[in-house]
């Protein structure tokens, strides 16, 4: 009995000993900060152990043209952190800080290709940690990952994500930007971007774990991981080199006819896919320097004028009321109110007014087809009275789409004006004057009367897709019916008249737009600018609508231009011709030779005497690297492009355009041979493409400003540039 009563005693001695251990332990972990056992100092984690939530931002999705070139992207960038703190402790005693001065800084500095005096005095400063100035940071992957392959102890990243635009000024009213918010996500703004911003965000990821105050991860902590998501790919419908086209005949129309506003578009007619879409002045998605946030393809109403002409026609026709061969006057239409009020002929002494042709010019008693080969308002006037009727016309209107929103993927957009209550107001309708549309309306409209009465609806947003797996398709565009407001045989007659427009080669009034590469059909149009409720004085909208190939039209091109009333703005058509001529190449319509146009007396009387055409050839680019620039020259001579070398080398390490690209006449190539410097060429004049391209080859810092074309650079020409030079370019 005594025996056992020992021995319990002795258990519950023991047992009380372990316990008095434990609380113990207990008590100098929690107030002294020391495991017993191990006497290992635990401050670095009682003081500052918390919970850290990272986040990881998703990669929003890019934007693709129609061949996969890329329109915007999310570029991750890194920035190096120094910590210099030697006091900064870590939990498995290594040096957590910059230690080895010296031999950090003759490692950074050869891998950033700073001085290296300047890294060593940043990594001397009394601070707890600095950066690296502007060599530091927006560091690419590649160059992080060399640097964080080194080891360096006490040098650290931290990164950002950076939406980029990769072609500056590429339709960015229509694609529009994207920016950080306060949270640092990238969010849309504007046009694409902030149409499909749903689509593109992605979904960010996140780390949670336990650290301690410097940051370090506390061993056998519970950690978890969501990885982030990136956004959906869009691909668009746009043609890069068409669309290049189009904003290279913008500057050609600012710098010859000082237009203060263009814009315009290609449309492929049977889809209704926009292959081009643009406006001048734009901006650059990069800088954000935006003087306008309008689309002024869908949010620019305007008066068109002898453009809207062709519905007028289309209408009487499609009526069965029109013979081409018939007779009007084409003298002053001079105009009462009959009982509905609208307008009907009457001798000038007995009228309200009169509308007159261009120029007030009479041609006497003409056919009904000259009133539109020729452009003549007040036989126009006729077809819509005498033949049919106001309300005829205006119902026709709208039967065509004008007057009402088109829906083009998320467009914002206006629907226009109709004023049609005064027989002023109903005769000015029917060319094209005092009520107002838009740009997206009369692609629409035009894609009946080229094609076979059908209407389509334009669209440019091709697909969306999965970034990880492009086979996944979360939306596919299709062609969209809209309606049918004409008959494919009055679509067709329509189509014999505007093909009269541009190849009658005495009276038809686009012949100037002509090309060699392909025969063309369409309407001109001059317009005088509404503004205040009148008319801006001296001002005009100059415009084309054409489609090619003519004997089976596939695209249409609509261009516009605002500025100064310039007599020769239907004649001087180099600017559109540029347009034309690249997209008939591009398309493959080159071959079908069509008429040049000839030397005719302008409106008033001058004479303007037609540039003489120069041969466009289209050639695949050939595979130049690591080829001798012998080689080189000899590959590219039959393509009549100017090479421009970058280098004092003999072999060529890097090219632009890439091989099996097109490149046509004139268009500038560029050689890289040299890594460690080039030659800076004189770019007075260059596009930006242009200069893009040398940034892309060369791979340089450069800083681009303004719009248009090259007008200075802060490098002279001639002198030799070497790695790290910011290149800083102006465009006006």
């Amino acid at each position: 009995m005594k025996r056992t009563q020992r021995v319990l005693r002795t258990i519950f001695i023991m047992t009380l000993a372990v316990m008095l251990i434990v609380a113990s332990n207990v008590f100098l972990v929690s107030i002294g900060k020391i495991h017993l056992r191990s006497n290992t100092d635990l401050s670095a984690y009682a003081d500052s152990a918390n919970t850290v939530r990272v986040i990881d931002k998703a990669l929003r999705g890019n934007i693709y043209d129609r061949s996969g070139t890329i329109i915007a992207q999310d570029n991750r960038t890194y920035n190096i952190i120094c910590v210099l703190d030697e006091n900064r402790e870590s939990p498995d005693d290594t040096i957590a800080y910059v230690a080895d001065k010296e031999g950090t800084a003759a490692a950074l500095s050869k891998i950033l290709k700073m001085d290296y005096e300047t890294c060593l005095n940043f990594l001397k400063q009394d601070v707890y940690q600095t950066e690296l100035g502007t060599a530091g940071r927006n560091l690419s992957q590649s160059t992080m990952e060399e640097i964080a392959a080194l080891n360096l102890p006490g040098i650290e990243f931290t990164d950002s994500i950076q939406r980029v635009y990769p072609l500056g000024t590429f339709a960015s009213n229509l694609i529009g930007y994207a920016q950080s918010d306060e949270t640092g996500s990238t969010v849309g703004r504007m046009g694409a971007e902030l149409y499909l911003d749903s689509y593109l965000m992605g979904s960010d990821g996140e780390r949670i774990y336990q650290a301690d105050k410097d940051g370090h991860i506390l061993p056998g902590m519970k950690e978890e991981t969501i990885s982030a998501v990136n956004g959906y790919n869009v691909y668009t419908t746009l043609d890069q080199q068409i669309q290049e086209a189009l904003e290279e005949s913008f500057t050609l129309t600012e710098k010859r006819f000082k237009a203060t506003r263009s814009w315009g578009s290609v449309m492929e007619i049977k889809s209704g896919k926009i292959l081009a879409w643009g406006q001048s002045p734009s901006f650059d998605p990069n800088t954000l320097e935006i003087e306008d946030y309008n689309n002024y393809g869908a949010q620019l109403p305007f008066e068109p004028g002898s453009t809207m002409k062709t519905f007028t026609y289309a209408a009487a026709i499609n009526e069965g009321k029109y013979e081409g061969t018939d007779l009007a006057d084409s003298g002053p239409y001079c105009f009462y109110n009959d009982e509905n009020n609208n307008p009907i002929r009457v001798p000038r002494d007995e009228s309200w007014g009169c509308i007159y042709n261009a120029g007030r010019h009479e041609y006497g008693m003409v056919e009904y087809d000259y009133g539109l080969i020729q452009s003549l308002n007040t036989v126009t006037a006729e077809v819509q009275n005498r033949l049919i009727d106001p309300d005829t016309h205006l119902q026709y209107l709208y039967d065509f789409g004008f007057f009402h929103s088109v829906n083009t993927d998320g467009l914002p957009e206006e629907s226009g004006v109709l004023n049609f209550l005064w027989p002023a107001d109903k005769l000015s309708l029917c060319y094209g004057q005092g009520s107002t549309v838009t740009m997206l309306q009369m692609l629409q409209a035009y894609s009946a009367v080229f094609g076979d009465g059908t209407m389509v609806r334009p669209y440019y947003i091709e697909s969306i897709r999965d970034s990880y797996d492009t086979s996944k398709i979360l939306y596919q565009a299709e062609r969209k019916e809209v309606g049918k407001p004409i008959t494919a045989e009055t679509a067709e007659t329509v189509r014999a008249i505007l093909y009269r427009v541009f190849n009658d080669e005495e009276k038809g009034t686009a012949k100037y737009y002509n090309i060699p590469e392909c025969k063309l059909m369409g309407k001109t149009g001059t317009a005088e600018v509404a503004m205040g409720g009148g008319y801006a004085s001296g001002h005009t909208i100059t415009s084309v609508m054409c489609a090619m190939p003519a004997e089976n039209p596939q695209v249409m091109v609509y261009y516009c231009f605002e500025s100064v009333y310039d007599p020769n703005s239907q004649v001087d058509t180099a600017p559109v011709q540029n347009l034309l001529r690249k997209t008939a190449i591009r398309l493959g319509f080159a071959g079908n030779a069509a008429a040049a146009a000839t030397e005719e007396p302008a409106a008033d009387g001058d004479v303007v005497e037609e540039a003489p055409v120069t041969e466009i050839t289209v050639s695949d680019m050939p595979n130049l690297t690591n080829h001798s620039l012998d080689y080189a020259y000899d590959k590219l001579n039959s393509t009549h492009t100017e090479v421009i070398v970058l280098g004092q080398g003999s072999t060529v390490i890097g090219q632009y355009p890439m091989s099996d690209a097109e490149v046509t006449t004139g268009q500038k190539v560029f050689l890289l041979t040299d890594t460690n410097g080039f030659i800076m060429p004189d770019m007075t004049g260059w596009t930006r493409k242009e200069v893009t391209a040398l940034w892309s080859v060369t791979q340089y810092g450069f800083r681009l400003e303004g719009q248009g074309v090259v007008s200075a650079q802060n490098i002279p020409p001639g002198t030799m540039v070497t790695k790290g030079t910011e290149i800083e370019v102006l465009f006006e």
